[in-house]
């Protein structure tokens, strides 16, 4: 919205700067044509400067300071050109003309420059280099798999997470396109994702942005070498539940929190000899075993537990073993609990 302010400002302002140069004694009264052609050309300058701005596209920063710095620049090298074409055998007045359109140029080409750019602005002076220094958290990027998954919106409603969450768009299109998927449980899946992003961008504790330009590197790149990239790019680390996009990311160096690894540090732990009470749901493998499950979703094998299907049995935790799949507990029946 600010650049299409921006816009067409810039426009009304090349169209009155137009007839301040019709106006001055560089356009005869007299020559009606002339006047058309100073007009007509000024807004196709403007036009054609805008386009290029268009086309060229950069990522926005929308802050008064850009506006302000913007505005120095360009009159700053304005001027700079007026200096340039005093020596040039023209009357002040066409020479005034000519450095109030660079002027109005350079403002906007300033100004928007800033507008678009994404907190990378660099200021540089041969042998000294003055940077924005970053004291933030690094922004996690979300995947397809993390935001399907649901349960980001409850640890981040938390407070665990201080930095800021990176959605990228091409991530959304994904999920919409599985979303739009003739299969009802991708279908459903997708549909969930949508709604836990909607979630995140309505709680205003959260700081969620959208991401949705489009670097050169990602050309021809499936979406999990996109998001590997877009990490390296922005300084971040990958938030995902994806076992192929962590193998892939470390071996490119790029920080990787998975948030099933994150759920499984949180789980109690048990220490042998410790006693606990789980129900018996059903037989295990071995002849006697009864498997049984904790509340966030541990299994456990119960020694001489198949007897006891469907009761709430006391064990003794005689080892923990930790699997790619999870954490898995052993005990030794005990006593039926009361």
């Amino acid at each position: 919205m600010i650049l299409i302010i921006l816009r067409c400002v810039f426009v009304l302002v090349a169209a009155g700067l137009a007839i301040s140069i019709i106006n001055s004694p560089v356009v005869p009264e007299d020559s009606e044509w002339m006047a058309i052609v100073v007009l007509a050309g000024m807004l196709l300058l403007a036009m054609a400067v805008i386009g290029l701005d268009v086309v060229v596209r950069r990522k926005e920063l929308q802050t008064i300071t850009a506006v302000y710095f913007g505005m120095v620049v360009g009159l700053f090298l304005a001027y700079v050109v007026g200096i340039a074409l005093t020596p040039l055998p023209m009357s002040s007045a066409l020479r005034d003309n000519v450095q109030l359109t660079l002027g109005l140029v350079f403002c906007y080409a300033c100004i928007s420059l800033l507008l678009q750019t994404k907190n990378d602005f660099r200021f540089i002076i041969p042998y000294v280099e003055f940077a924005k220094e970053v004291k933030r958290l690094k922004p996690c990027i979300l995947d397809t798999s993390v935001v399907i998954d649901g349960r980001i919106a409850d640890v981040v409603e938390t407070g665990i997470f201080d930095g800021q969450l990176v959605m990228p768009k091409f991530v959304i299109g994904e999920m919409q396109a599985i979303a739009d998927s003739s299969d009802r449980l991708r279908r459903s899946r997708g549909r969930r994702g949508l709604d836990i992003l909607a979630r995140l961008r309505n709680n205003p504790n959260v700081d969620l942005e959208i991401y949705d330009q489009e670097l050169p590197a990602f050309v021809g790149q499936p979406v999990d070498m996109k998001l590997v990239i877009l990490a390296k790019d922005l300084g971040g680390r990958l938030l995902t539940n994806d076992y192929n996009l962590n193998k892939v990311a470390r071996v490119q160096d790029v920080p990787v929190l998975n948030l099933n690894d994150l759920a499984n540090a949180l789980k109690p732990v048990f220490l042998p000899g410790e006693r606990i009470e789980v129900q018996v749901v059903k037989p295990g493998e071995e002849p006697g075993q009864g498997i049984g499950y904790l509340d966030d979703g541990t299994m456990v094998v119960v020694e001489a537990g198949r007897d006891h299907i469907g009761k709430q049995v006391a064990i003794t935790v005689t080892s923990v073993l930790q699997t790619s799949a999870g954490r898995m507990v052993f005990g030794r029946f005990e006593a039926v609990a009361a």
